[in-house]
């Protein structure tokens, strides 16, 4: 489902966040990325997202070389992932539920087909009766549930998270991972960057460690 093939990411000025990296993850997996901070874990995730391009080597995600991919072709290979990253880039000025629909409608799904998804994603992730709230007045563990739920709403295939426990307390983060892990054993395909090595060994999945840009 996801293969790296001797992938390099070099910034202006020489700087090498992720550096000849080989590694191949099966449909269904769950994997863990760790590491130190600055390792590579958000450049490699970012990698597989399309968001950005290796200087070197390929990155094969659904059997797309995403190096080669045209960029009016990212928005229909982005319906199939769901991206969840530390800057939550919600929507402040609309509410929970509008933050939620409109990966639909940038999909074309509308009327009452969208609301029912929408509606089912925030019951997910317990966020169901704050539907008319802003996210400006959810805490910090409410914020981050409410980005899972846009990132799964579209029902992706593979879904990739940043830290997305940092900063919450021992229970949020624990809700959290739950979700990750059932949303797992139905068959989504999940890619997790965090420090929590607690979590890892608790959920179980295959761990990478990255150091210096290099898997190792």
């Amino acid at each position: 489902m996801i293969e790296l093939n001797d992938v390099t990411k070099r910034y202006p000025g020489g700087y090498e966040a992720v550096s000849h990296v080989s590694l191949q993850i099966n449909k269904g997996e769950m994997v863990f990325l760790t590491g130190h901070s600055g390792a590579g874990k958000s450049t490699l995730l970012k990698l597989i997202a399309a968001i950005e391009r290796p200087t070197a080597g390929s990155v094969v995600v659904f059997g797309q070389n995403l190096g080669r991919m045209r960029r009016s072709a990212l928005p229909y290979f982005r319906r199939n992932v769901g991206l969840i990253f530390q800057d939550h880039k919600l929507l402040y000025d609309r509410s929970v539920f509008d933050n939620v629909l409109l990966p639909l409608h940038i999909q074309g799904v509308t009327g009452q087909d969208a609301s029912k998804r929408v509606r089912a994603a925030l019951d997910k992730v317990g966020l169901l009766k704050k539907e008319r709230a802003r996210p400006i007045t959810l805490s910090g563990g409410e914020q981050q549930r409410l980005c899972i739920a846009r990132a799964i709403v579209s029902r992706p295939q593979l879904v990739l998270a940043d830290e997305p426990t940092a900063n919450l307390d021992e229970a949020y983060a624990g809700e959290i991972m739950a979700m990750f892990q059932a949303f797992n054993q139905v068959g989504v395909t999940l890619v997790i960057s965090t420090h929590d090595q607690d979590l890892i060994r608790r959920l179980g999945g295959r761990s990478l460690t990255l150091a210096e840009g290099k898997l190792v």
